[in-house]
């Protein structure tokens, strides 16, 4: 074989080289585009973390359009204490939790400057919206229920496990992260921790 040959196999293989790994790359982007809340990646995880997403560091703003047609913009609920759950339908401590945050919702009054905010990662349900609306009528539940059908503020906050709940003080700063289910009693304790 010539040098030429063997130059002309060479650059062959290297562009076939390069076609194969840009293929893979996209179909690994697609891939984790796509992934369930559950299964964020790392690199999510350490972009939320680079995010400012530490104890007492300013809670990303974000607004999402409520079960119930309302939009819900986190910087407007500034001057009172926040409780910000992110939850599935599918997810069995979600469902244990919520009669506990109905109930702790139900004896809320104005004058306690706490709002409970439940967002709902929709972009994980599997038939979407209907699914969402039949949970919160068989739970009774009567507080606002965002949803983040692309999951972008659940990214944005660095939630990998369902329920997640940020505690957020009255400066807007994060005062807790708690993942898993809680209680009304656990409840009541957080906010009367913060500020």
């Amino acid at each position: 074989m010539s040098k030429k040959t063997i130059g002309y196999i060479i650059t062959a293989l290297i562009i076939g080289t390069l076609i194969f790994i840009m293929v893979q790359n996209s179909a690994g982007k697609k891939e984790s585009a796509e992934a369930p809340v559950s299964q964020i990646s790392q690199e999510d995880a350490l972009l939320a973390e680079e995010e400012g997403l530490e104890q007492y560091s300013p809670a990303p703003d974000f607004t999402l359009e409520t079960l119930a047609g309302d939009t819900v913009t986190l910087s407007e609920l500034k001057g009172k204490k926040v409780i910000l759950n992110f939850w599935a339908t599918w997810c069995p401590p979600c469902k244990a939790e919520m009669p506990h945050m109905q109930s702790f919702y139900s004896k809320l009054t104005d004058e306690d400057q706490v709002e409970l905010i439940a967002v709902n990662v929709t972009e994980s349900e599997k038939i979407g919206i209907s699914e969402v609306e039949k949970f919160v009528g068989s739970y009774g539940l009567s507080f606002p229920i965002p949803l983040d059908i692309k999951a972008e503020v659940t990214q944005k906050y660095g939630v990998f496990s369902m329920p997640t709940t940020y505690m957020i003080d009255t400066k807007g700063l994060i005062a807790q992260k708690i993942i898993g289910p809680l209680d009304e009693k656990a409840l009541n304790e957080l906010v009367d921790s913060m500020d």
